[in-house]
């Protein structure tokens, strides 16, 4: 079921933006522009018809990509893995104020074992902007291995070839979810 994005929604989603961008303590870990620009972009998507997974699958690439550039900035490393844990924050930051908006649902039927209702056998709904989400973050941090072999496979490494592979990817992902090829 797709759902159209009526001006009045669109009008309460600025006003939150804009009440969010006047608190400072967002702006530490998470550039809150960059979420509104990807939000706003992503309404106007929904709006023309886009597939909320294929709107899913930029928006949560361009959540876990800020995350990976702004921790590159953190000089000193207080945890284990601190750069990944920054990435997958951004990520949540910029994929779970967007998830109201795309309120499209689909259903999964799991029948492993036991009677209906158990954990393994029941009906489970996933929200189809949040799996787009995880599979463009999942295919930007598959990116940079795919670049590494092509590098080594070729011998040499072409001109923008990282950023290359990720919109390959991304594009080809969000046109064959469109075109369903």
């Amino acid at each position: 079921m797709k759902r159209r994005f009526s001006l009045r929604s669109a009008f309460l989603y600025g006003a939150a933006s804009a009440i969010g961008l006047s608190a400072p303590a967002i702006a530490y870990a998470h550039c809150p522009l960059c979420t509104v620009g990807a939000g706003a972009l992503a309404v106007l998507a929904a709006s023309l018809g886009v597939n909320s997974i294929s709107i899913g699958v930029f928006i949560g690439a361009a959540g876990l990509a800020l995350g990976l550039w702004a921790a590159r900035y953190v000089k000193k490393q207080y945890v284990w893995g601190q750069r990944s844990l920054i990435g997958i924050a951004s990520f949540v930051l910029t994929v779970i104020p967007l998830v109201p908006l795309f309120r499209d649902y689909t259903s999964w039927y799991l029948a492993l074992a036991g009677e209906y209702g158990s954990l393994l056998h029941r009906t489970y709904l996933i929200n189809r902007f949040v799996l787009g989400a995880l599979l463009g973050a999942a295919l930007l941090a598959v990116a940079p291995s795919v670049s590494a072999l092509l590098t080594k496979v070729h011998g040499r490494r072409v001109p923008y070839q990282g950023m290359a592979v990720v919109a390959v990817f991304l594009l080809g992902a969000a046109l064959l979810i469109e075109f369903g090829l």
